[in-house]
């Protein structure tokens, strides 16, 4: 139940390994507001980075490394930001046999809280790897006037003809749909289709500035609203959101299978 959810809550630092501090909230509820009809018309994925993993090892000697947790998008659940949280800093006073094992255990846990099988890569925090990509054209300097702050898909203007162009904005925002509190992220839009007004596209991402909703349900709805609007052959949404409480959350819906190029890396802001 969603009263039971511990973000906005006063919640006691637990520091050893407590698989129940996860709390599942099913997609399903999220996806009945797109009105979508059979089947979703996306695949994908969330890419979740934890810049705070800490254990300790057989001897005692604290441990730390950066985590990244892929889940599909066909899960049938999300997990609550701040209970994924509760749940990575149990492991922090716990004693593991070797990384081999803190992974598994997270693979272990998060799989069963997810409902679908999570890929879980740890990196050495010197190791892990910065996105070398390129984003696409900037959108955030045109010219723009009657902005709305909620969201609209009526803003979104498609043109005639193809072309295949990739573009980007860091002015996405939107609100923790429990707590109220901002959430920032870089979107990118990689398309081969009818051309998409780049002014419309502006002023509509614009329009998400005070809506209050999860980060992956922010980026389906861009998603199906661009797809409307338009005619893709290809159609790839992504959003790089700025970390909260040690996590950061990055969707991404495409029309085909993921290529390894519609998946970006860590950006400055993370």
């Amino acid at each position: 139940m969603m009263k039971d959810i511990p973000l906005g809550k006063h919640t006691d630092y637990v520091s050893q390994y407590d698989a129940s501090l996860l709390f599942p909230i099913a997609r399903e509820g999220n996806r009945e507001r797109l009105a979508l009809k059979g089947s979703i018309p996306f695949v994908g994925q969330d890419i979740w980075t934890g810049y705070e993993l800490s254990w300790l090892d057989g001897k005692g000697k604290p441990k730390v490394a950066i985590v990244e947790f892929t889940i599909p998008a066909d899960s049938k659940n999300i997990i609550e930001s701040k209970s994924f949280k509760l749940y990575l800093n149990s492991f922090n006073q716990t004693k593991f046999g070797s990384e081999g094992a803190v992974r598994e255990t997270l693979i272990r846990d998060l799989s069963a809280g997810f409902d679908a099988d999570v890929v879980v890569k740890i990196f050495p925090v010197n190791d892990f790897p910065l996105s070398a990509q390129t984003l696409g054209e900037l959108i955030d300097d045109l010219d723009v006037d009657h902005l709305e702050y909620q969201p609209n898909a009526e803003l979104l203007v498609c043109g005639e003809g193809r072309v295949e162009e990739s573009l980007c904005s860091h002015l996405l925002k939107s609100n923790c749909p429990v707590t109220g509190q901002p959430d920032w992220a870089t979107l990118t839009v990689r398309y081969a289709g009818t051309p998409i007004d780049h002014q419309s596209l502006l002023k509509y991402v614009i329009s998400y500035r005070d809506h209050s909703d999860f980060h992956e349900h922010c980026v389906e709805s861009i998603f199906c609203d661009l797809l409307n609007a338009g005619s893709f052959d290809e159609l790839v949404v992504m959003a790089r959101y700025t970390r909260r409480g040690g996590l950061d959350i990055n969707p991404v819906r495409s029309l085909k299978s993921l290529r390894q190029n519609d998946v970006l890396g860590r950006l400055a802001r993370q």
